[in-house]
């Protein structure tokens, strides 16, 4: 039993960050991994999916695997504050009970719709609470029994979240993504394994591809090129999962080069396409 607290423990990963000079981040996912971000101080604008949030104090985002997300900065040298937690849905799983389960709020959603929940005041300091006492059981040097404590922050942590999201239904969405670049993200989602050259999009939404590519980049915070490639990442990962050779993953994800598929997912992944395969096998 302590064995399997320890584990846990592990596959909970909490950061209380704060910096003056955020670094730019590449869009990404996080693999088998899901994550919890709590925005506390900052310029911020996150864009998951399809939308893109400007973030003000307490505001809890949620993100599965599957979901490409990154931070865009509105303004350098400035203080930014979150609290991230990743952890492994797998070993979470099992502490759900036939009449709640603890990752509804991450699975039964359209993917990159409902990532945000604006808290109340008193949401902020109760959640602020559980983020003190799974800070402190993290902490080294510890009493006897933290892991356990630990875990049991987080279990409550889960609860916590799924009891907002069920009361928030499925709200609207209060994104600032203009309606011409959710088109195009629409475009880009259903089509990746087609030709997604500037020529084409530039057609798809009647917008000149200069100001088209302003326009991505002031709200994504990244390049149009950029998305795609993570995108077509994004669906060379999910294709191999389902047991797909990696030349078909290759051609279906919309790479047109097999030597360029292989060093590209590499880079991104950490591990050749063949090599990612085999591991999420003995998952």
């Amino acid at each position: 039993m302590q064995e399997l607290y320890q584990n846990l423990q592990q596959a909970i990963n909490f950061r209380h960050g704060v910096t003056y000079d955020p670094v730019h981040l590449d869009f990404h996912q996080h693999h088998d991994l899901y994550e919890i971000y709590f925005f506390l101080t900052g310029d911020v604008h996150y864009f998951i999916e399809k939308q893109v949030y400007p973030l003000q104090y307490g505001d809890l985002l949620i993100m599965h695997s599957n979901e490409l997300h990154r931070p865009n900065f509105q303004s350098k040298k400035q203080r930014y504050e979150n609290i991230v937690i990743h952890f492994n849905p797998k070993l979470i799983k099992a502490f759900s009970s036939p009449q709640f389960d603890l990752l509804d709020c991450f699975n039964n959603r359209v993917m990159g719709e409902q990532n945000r929940m604006r808290l109340t005041p008193q949401q902020i300091d109760d959640i602020m609470k559980l983020y003190e006492r799974l800070d402190i059981h993290s902490s080294p040097g510890s009493r006897a029994g933290s892991e356990v404590l630990y875990v049991s922050a987080f279990i409550e942590l889960l609860v916590f979240i799924n009891r907002i999201f069920q009361s928030q239904g499925n709200q609207e969405e209060q994104g600032i993504i203009p309606d011409k670049l959710t088109s195009l993200l629409t475009y880009i989602d259903e089509n990746l394994d087609q030709d997604l050259s500037l020529d084409t999009l530039e057609q798809v939404v009647y917008m000149n591809r200069s100001y088209l590519c302003r326009l991505f980049k002031k709200h994504t915070g990244s390049t149009i090129h950029e998305h795609i490639l993570f995108k077509r990442i994004a669906k060379a990962k999910l294709l191999l999962r389902e047991g797909n050779t990696v030349t078909d993953a290759c051609q279906l994800a919309g790479f047109n080069d097999y030597s360029n598929f292989i060093r590209t997912f590499k880079k991104a992944v950490g591990l050749p396409p063949r090599q990612y395969q085999a591991q999420q096998r003995r998952v």
